[in-house]
């Protein structure tokens, strides 16, 4: 029997959603009949290891994927869970998205103590967020909220809003939900208000490219629609160079699971200081193509200049 080792962060977050999708995988390969075991490696990252400096300030890419990835490349796992907003749009020669399961909400949540939502929250208030992106859409619809920097795993951020006296502190719904949290939070935030991150509420399963018996467990779990709605988010991202340095959000969605179906995407580029917010949007059924679209009618309003400004 091949004992896979599956390696993770040991973020309480990352082993809960990794631990969600071993169950499914460790089901799929009964029955298919597949002699497999299966072995979590908890492991630290560069982005685990900084927690006093906003993520739009360290610098580099692959922050929370990075010494993931390189344990996969050395063989000491073979397959990694990460959540698809972390992973950069180049994977490193060798490696695969082996699949992307059923996506969770991808929408953003508000979280406070006295059931506000964006609108009732009082003038001046202070938001924690880590996020540019979240930021800069927030101060577009109300410049008058304060942005705190929060940084942390899911359950610190929510005890320093109690501690901190924050008004409200904006998290990836798909965190609380898989945490089993839904009662914390306190509204959605609807994409058009604030578009998500690329690949927000998605898994991107990865794994050696050269490892067909994983690559065909994998298979077994991949989500087409998902997949697909992510690719065209991910082609806009890497045709934008971004990252979490700069304010670009998108959302795309699948008709169907029908490999041929319209998928139809909003991307966003904006100023850092929420001034300037660009969006574009764009269908077709080829993922890559629809991305690319979106990408490019953002450059043509300027987003270039956006985002080189919010890189200075």
């Amino acid at each position: 029997m091949r004992r896979i080792k599956v390696g993770t962060r040991q973020s309480a977050l990352a082993m809960t959603q990794s631990g969600q999708t071993l169950d499914t995988l460790k089901r799929l390969a009964d029955e298919a009949k597949l002699p497999l075991d299966f072995e979590v490696v908890p492991i630290v990252t560069r982005g685990d290891r900084i927690l006093d400096v906003t993520l739009s300030k360290v610098g580099g890419k692959g922050l929370f994927v990075k010494e993931i990835e390189e344990a996969l490349l050395g063989g000491e796992i073979d397959i990694a869970i990460h959540s698809m907003k972390d992973m950069p749009f180049e994977l490193p020669s060798g490696l695969a998205i082996g699949c992307v399961p059923p996506r969770e909400d991808p929408r953003d949540a508000l979280v406070n103590l006295t059931s506000s939502t964006l609108s009732d929250l009082p003038p001046g208030a202070r938001i924690g967020t880590s996020s540019l992106r979240r930021a800069a859409q927030l101060q577009s619809r109300r410049p008058d909220f304060r942005i705190e920097s929060l940084r942390g795993n899911i359950d610190t951020r929510l005890r320093k809003l109690e501690s901190e006296g924050l008004d409200a502190i904006v998290l990836a719904a798909a965190g609380l939900k898989r945490m089993g949290w839904n009662d914390r939070i306190t509204a959605f935030i609807d994409p058009e208000d604030c578009l998500p991150a690329v690949g927000q509420g998605a898994l991107a399963v990865e794994c050696r490219a050269s490892d067909q018996e994983v690559l065909d467990l994998l298979a077994r779990l991949n989500d087409t629609a998902a997949a697909r709605a992510v690719a065209a988010e991910r082609t806009f991202l890497g045709l934008l160079n971004g990252g979490c340095q700069v304010p670009i959000g998108a959302y795309a969605t699948a008709a169907s699971a029908a490999p041929d179906a319209v998928v139809s995407m909003t991307g966003m580029v904006a100023a850092a200081d929420g001034s300037s917010v660009l969006k574009a949007s764009a269908s077709g059924s080829d993922p890559a193509e629809v991305g690319r679209r979106v990408a490019e009618e953002l450059l043509g309003k300027g987003a270039d200049a956006l985002l080189a400004e919010a890189r200075e």
